[in-house]
């Protein structure tokens, strides 16, 4: 339903947007995640034809959104990260005028408007002008307008922002329902918004993806079991080529070597307890265990580590360009 393949935006010599690519299935929610100012915003604003992309293509929906955005505009609702309202329009007002523009049937507009205000819980605001309602109610209201038409396509941009604790989990309970008719990409930095939201996560930093994953799997894959921490005493010898004989040990990796002592850390296949296997192993060689226990990492963790990771990585290759 939607697939953006090469995608790179630039400022002069800023480089906004950088060669990212994903897709995303007919119904699914995928969670754009990244800290403030990895990019997130400006692939959105692409994908909706707000702004052109330096190089690459998106489609939306079976369309161009560079070469067909008339037809890829109507089949997407945007909620950007500030509600575009008419601030001295009523709710009632700003909503019709959106369905108007928007194309849906006069004979459906009233009914259209009261479905998208009952859904999105703003019926009580009916006819208060957009100028004097709360941020939370903006949202809301934001999202109405997004929903009007009933797009094939939703791109929502940090849609819970400035709601209550109860207006959050409504909203979320509400992008959980629109799944299967609608395709569903929501930008956030929250990261409980993803895995209590989200099917699959892209995760972008400094405009580049760094990873494409289920919230289950990036959370699952260094949690528990799946990997250990191991620290044996060898007197210098190499462990690494007996532990990855160890069956569903998927990686093995040395993290730190220090007077005879190694610290590893070992991946195994997910479901896979590899403990007792691991210790015979160790315990066969002679070698001495020091410690051996399960690596928990939450999403933040995780998402901490990708991003770290990737800016030490351009720092360092920067770094390395000779200076002439």
């Amino acid at each position: 339903m939607i697939e953006v393949q090469h995608l790179t935006k630039r400022y002069g010599r800023v480089t906004a947007v950088d060669d990212v690519s994903f897709g995303v299935a007919r119904g699914e929610i995928l969670g754009f995640l990244g800290p403030n100012g990895a990019g997130k915003t400006t692939t959105m604003r692409i994908l909706t034809g707000y702004m052109p992309a330096t190089e690459g293509r998106a489609i939306v929906a079976g369309f161009d959104v560079f070469d067909q955005p008339v037809d890829a505009k109507r089949r997407t609702g945007y909620l950007p990260e500030s509600p575009p309202l008419y601030l001295d329009m009523t709710v009632r007002e700003y909503l019709s005028f959106v369905a108007k523009i928007k194309g849906v049937p006069p004979n459906e507009r009233k009914a259209r408007v009261d479905g998208v205000m009952d859904r999105t819980r703003v019926t009580d605001v009916t006819d208060r002008h957009c100028g004097k309602l709360s941020k939370g109610y903006r949202q809301r209201v934001g999202l109405a307008q997004a929903l009007i038409h009933n797009p094939d396509v939703l791109i929502l941009d940090e849609p819970t922002a400035g709601l209550d604790p109860k207006q959050i989990i409504e909203t979320r309970e509400l992008i959980k329902a629109l799944a299967g008719d609608h395709t569903i990409i929501l930008s956030t930095h929250i990261l409980p918004e993803v895995s209590q939201t989200c099917q699959r996560v892209v995760i972008i930093n400094k405009g580049r993806v760094v990873a494409v994953d289920t919230p289950e799997n990036l959370t699952g894959r260094l949690r528990g079991s799946e990997t250990m921490y191991l620290e044996v005493q060898t007197g210098g010898e190499d462990v690494a080529p007996a532990l990855e004989g160890v069956g569903g040990v998927t990686k093995v990796q040395i993290t730190e070597r220090q007077d005879g002592v190694a610290a590893i850390e070992i991946e195994s296949a997910q479901g896979r307890d590899v403990r007792r296997e691991l210790a015979r192993t160790v315990v066969n060689r002679g070698w001495g265990l020091l410690e051996l226990r399960p690596v928990k990492m939450s999403l933040e963790e995780i998402f901490l580590h990708l991003t770290t990771e990737e800016s030490e990585s351009a720092e360092q290759a920067e770094a390395e360009v000779p200076r002439g």
